[in-house]
């Protein structure tokens, strides 16, 4: 029997858990004894929606058996979704909550389901790492995912909810790369106000950002400013085991917040289905944590508040 056939498109390969995302799904496509194409947008909506729409319009021996897909645009691609869906393409829609689904189950018979975590949760988990770190207010200056990213958005919503009255936020966007933050925070550190501006931490909506960020305060000519930038605590979001966790490790990152990966759940998911004829449902949320916990995140602190106390 033929293997079945799955495109995976990911949304750069700029990125650890984009990265981390193409590992997941190879060795799970081994696992499952199927054969995936990956593909890569560029962070560029009307790309990514090129790339697939070339794959659906296909000859049929030519055609993928599946698509799962992180969204780039704000979207999640509707009219392209029908597209695949009537061409008897299984779809699989990663890391967002799109409203389309429901209609695209009741008149389509293929698998089409998503694979999410809650990102307003996320936020709240990076609200709480603030709150742990922050116990006496401040200010922190976030570093978000682009306008149009709903993710970015949420998260930045679950964050603003669970973060004390008391902590000031300045936001500022960069693209979900390292490169992009740095480029976001030299900027805003050009500006005559931000270098001497009053900030306590630096939230970034991922682990790849913060470390932009942190390269950008590195690069700071005047020594005792750029010491006293490099002390706040970093924040990101991801959590990968060689990156993110190993940074937090190292001191570079104050904590991170573990979102697991998921191609490979949904690709696992998608062949059990097409080889059993059942549809899964039509949402799996998967947990994430904060990385440390909370709980030691506050312990470290207080350790910390009481040595420099000590002095």
């Amino acid at each position: 029997m033929k293997n079945l056939r799955f495109v995976v498109s990911l949304t750069t390969n700029d990125n650890d858990y984009q990265q981390e995302q193409a590992t997941s799904a190879l060795e799970a496509a081994a696992r499952s004894r199927v054969d995936i194409e990956l593909l890569y947008a560029e962070n560029d909506a009307i790309l990514q929606s090129q790339q697939l729409l070339k794959l659906i319009q296909a000859s049929p021996e030519s055609r993928p058996n599946g698509i799962i897909f992180e969204p780039v645009g704000g979207t999640a691609m509707p009219q392209v979704a029908k597209a695949a869906a009537a061409a008897g393409i299984g779809w699989v829609v990663l890391n967002r909550d799109v409203e389309y689904l429901a209609d695209l189950r009741r008149s389509f018979k293929v698998p089409i389901f998503l694979i999410t975590s809650d990102h307003e949760e996320i936020g709240r988990i990076q609200g709480k790492q603030i709150t742990a770190l922050l116990p006496n207010g401040g200010s922190i200056l976030l570093v978000q995912g682009p306008a149009e990213s709903l993710a970015a958005r949420q998260r930045a919503t679950g964050m603003q909810e669970a973060k004390p009255a008391n902590v000031q936020v300045k936001a500022i966007k960069a693209n979900w790369t390292e490169a992009s933050a740095h480029k976001a925070v030299s900027s805003w550190l050009k500006l005559a106000t931000s270098q001497h501006s009053l900030v306590d931490a630096i939230a970034a909506q991922d682990d790849s950002m913060a470390l932009g960020a942190r390269k950008a305060f590195q690069e700071i000519h005047d020594s005792a400013l750029r010491e006293r930038w490099l002390k706040v605590p970093f924040l990101g979001i991801d959590g990968m085991p060689r990156t993110g966790q190993t940074d937090v490790h190292r001191g570079l990152l104050a904590a991170t917040i573990i979102v697991p990966t998921n191609t490979g759940t949904g690709i696992e998911m998608l062949a059990h289905a097409l080889n059993n004829g059942v549809n899964p449902p039509e949402k799996t949320l998967t947990a994430a944590q904060s990385f440390p916990s909370i709980e030691e995140l506050a312990r470290k602190r207080s350790q910390k508040a009481q040595a420099s106390g000590a002095h």
